[in-house]
């Protein structure tokens, strides 16, 4: 069965992008370090497998003072809050590489559906119509290299659905080569917005940083 490959290739692929990648992430942990105080990771909590939650890791973007607990776009001058080294972590989506990590022990597939915060309550009731919660999310995934953040939540489910539907090898391979193309163009993204419609992710708030 696929799924046992899948999780096969997880392990194998993870365990070489963080031997790989480890000097890449020396470089920018002592970056985030110089550019501002802080941690250099924060945990945020996800929407794994079956429902189930995980903190997902990420390499921190914002400065320590911003707001607690508060939505991304309710913030007086959002940008101000997001440091200089934040800002090409976010352009470049590499904020998003200690999820190998998550990848590598289980709570994350390097492609699947993109895990959703936890009370993005809408998105997930949206998925479970399509059964888009009952596998691993991942890295990035179908709906990533289809629009991104400027996707409806109905749009983003749907496409989801179809990859959990159309789930292969080949499928996958699809996925992993289009976010390539994707990040280098900076296809789709959309700070604090769920989507074409305008609508704002009041779920998008500061990053729990973890100690």
């Amino acid at each position: 069965m696929y799924i046992n490959i899948k999780r096969f290739i997880d392990i194998i692929l993870s365990l070489i992008g963080i031997i790989v990648l480890s000097p890449l992430y020396l470089v920018l942990l002592i970056l985030i370090k110089l550019d501002s105080r802080g941690p250099v990771l924060f945990k945020q909590k996800r929407v794994g497998i079956n429902k189930t939650y995980f903190n997902i890791l990420k390499f921190r973007t914002m400065k320590i003072d911003t707001p607690k607990d508060t939505p991304t776009h309710l913030l007086d001058n959002p940008e101000q809050y997001i440091t200089k080294m934040g800002k090409f972590l976010r352009k470049t989506s590499l904020d998003e590489l200690p999820q190998i990590w998550n990848i590598f022990v289980g709570q994350m597939s390097i492609i699947g559906p993109r895990p959703a915060l936890w009370n993005q309550y809408d998105l997930i009731e949206e998925r479970d119509k399509y059964g888009a919660n009952d596998v691993l999310p991942g890295l990035t995934g179908w709906a990533q290299i289809n629009g991104r953040d400027e996707l409806p939540i109905e749009i983003k489910a749907k496409l989801d659905g179809e990859y959990v539907r159309r789930l292969s090898l080949l499928m996958d391979v699809k996925c992993f080569f289009g976010t390539i193309v994707s990040v280098v163009k900076s296809d789709g993204i959309v700070e604090g917005s769920t989507g074409a419609t305008g609508q704002k992710d009041v779920t998008n708030t500061k990053e729990s940083v973890t100690k």
